[in-house]
Order: C-alpha cells, then structure tokens, then sequence
C-alpha cells in the first residue's frame, strides 16, 4: 500500500485517469501539487486526438511516476476548457504546483511529446539560464524592457535556440513598440516550435500590437463608447487600444461587456478576442486570471 506523498510504481493504472469538471480540482489542482499533471483536453471525434493519445500515454509511463496525465473529454465536460479558453484540441496543458505551467497544441510526435514532458519535470530548464530568464521576466514586469531584452540576448549568446529567450525577445520588442523587429525575431522560430506556449504567447502579443498600431488614438474610441454604448465595434476596438498601452482589466471590462450583451456579435468575436489576451499575457497574469473568472460567470451562469 503506497503511503501519502508516494509516487505509485511506473504503469500502474494511477499515472493515467479520465477527469470530469466535479472531479477536476482533486484529479488536476490538487494533484499537481505533488507532481506534475498533463491534461489532455480531447473529444471522440477528433482525429488528431487519437493520434496524440498513445505517444501520451506511452511517454507518461516512461516517466515512471514523475508525471500523471488526466484526460478530459471536453464534449461531456465543457465547462473547465471554456475556461481556460481551449478553442482548438488536442491541448495539453501541463499543470505544477496547482497552477498551468505550459503547454502545446496539436498532436505532436512523439518524441517531442517526450521532450515536452522531460522539460516539465526538470522545471524547464536547469542552472543559470533559468536563474536568467526569472531575471529577465523581473525585469519584464518592473517596466524595464531594455534591461530584460539585454538578459534575453545574454542566454541567447550560448543558446540561439532556446526558445523562451527567444520568445522573450519578441515580448521585449512589442513592449517597446519595435513590431518589425519582433516579427523578425519571431520568423527565427521554426515552424514546428509554433505551439510552445512561450512561443505562442509571444506570437498573441505581437498580433495584438499590430492590431492596436491599425486603431485609432483611444481618446476617439472613448468617444464613440460613450456616445452608443451598443456600438460594439467601437467598443471592441476601444478594448484592443487599451491592452496595448497595458490596461489590460479595462480591455477586459469592455470585451466582457460586449459578451453580455450579445454573444454571437461578429461570430463570437469578443470572447475569441478575450482568448486571444490570455494567450498573449500568459495564464498566471493578474489579468488573465480575472477575465477567465469574469468570463467563466457569464458563460457558465
């Protein structure tokens, strides 16, 4: 009988488990706490699904015990990937420590679901480069941007591919208005890195900017909200100026809005748009955590 804390024996029926939106909190959060949780968000009619499933499995228990998959059938349990914003499966959110640490989407081969999972459980990376990019993100959030793309480039110079640097890069180029510049650093990424959550982080955020660099000066945006606050369009615009001068809670404000008040305005296009912000600002942004509740309420009620 294993005792608490103990990782069960490599194969055993524990390291792999269906969940449902009851069971979630228990099978992913609060298992997370002790080891690593891989969530495979997937549906009977998803080919690519099942094409995904075994090179999963099969990874997992090469790990034996360092890391649980929990798969979630999201036809019968909507509710938590609606949440979370999972437009498109197969996804497969890592979760660690009870929070979402990374993820990809698609169905990768398997050996790069095998390095997927040899990073989770080595906390990404090892030594100094990770002790930089904390540095870097440190910096990131306290505004300094030269400073942060200065640490970027450091990790670069032993490792042009390490894709969190580079991702990084692009981050630290958007928020210092550079789009050309990011966008080049962004091509440097091959094409089969795309679906690395850092990478596509970095990806939405710099589609956001050159979103917002299209729009209008906010003040004129306000205006038009103002004047018909049924004119979701202005509104709608008025959100995406606002998340590029990092208001994020009042871009997030005004989307909800529009979500309550007609769903299906432009195809759904105010909760896509929400989505697309929490993939740029990363699941652990304040902000992020607040629309996903915000959204969850008015979806889900």
């Amino acid at each position: 009988m294993l005792q608490t804390g103990e990782l069960a024996p490599a194969g055993a029926d524990t390291l792999i488990k269906d969940t449902t939106t009851a069971a979630f909190m228990k099978d992913v959060i609060e298992e997370s706490k002790r080891q690593p949780v891989l969530v495979d968000f997937w549906a009977p009619w998803c080919g690519p699904c099942k094409q995904l499933t075994p090179a999963l499995e099969k990874a997992v228990k090469a790990a034996k015990g360092k890391v649980k998959l929990v798969k979630m059938d999201i036809d019968k349990d909507p509710a938590i990937p609606g949440q979370m914003g999972i437009q498109s499966i197969p996804a497969v959110i890592a979760f660690v420590d009870g929070q979402p640490a990374d993820g990809f989407m698609g169905a990768l081969p398997e050996s790069q679901v095998t390095a997927f999972i040899e990073r989770i459980i080595k906390g990404k990376l090892d030594g100094g480069d990770a002790d930089l990019l904390k540095a870097a993100d440190a910096a990131m959030a306290a505004g300094d941007v030269d400073g942060a793309a200065a640490i970027f480039a450091q990790v670069l110079a032993t490792d042009a591919n390490n894709l969190a640097a580079l991702a990084g890069l692009v981050r630290a180029y958007v928020a210092a208005g550079a789009l050309d510049e990011a966008r080049q650093t962004l091509d440097l990424i091959p094409e089969d890195k795309h679906a690395d959550s850092a990478v596509a982080a970095a990806r939405a955020a710099l589609e956001l900017a050159e979103q917002a660099k299209s729009l209008g000066p906010v003040t004129e945006l306000e205006q038009k909200v103002a004047a018909d606050p049924l004119d979701h369009q202005a509104r709608f615009d008025l959100a995406v100026a606002l998340n590029g001068q990092g208001k994020r809670l009042e871009a997030v404000d005004h989307l909800i809005s529009i979500v309550k008040r007609d769903r299906k305005w432009n195809d759904d296009g105010a909760r896509k748009q929400l989505v697309q912000f929490f993939d740029a600002w990363g699941a652990t942004d304040e902000a992020t955590i607040d629309g996903r509740k915000k959204l969850s309420s008015v979806l889900f009620s």
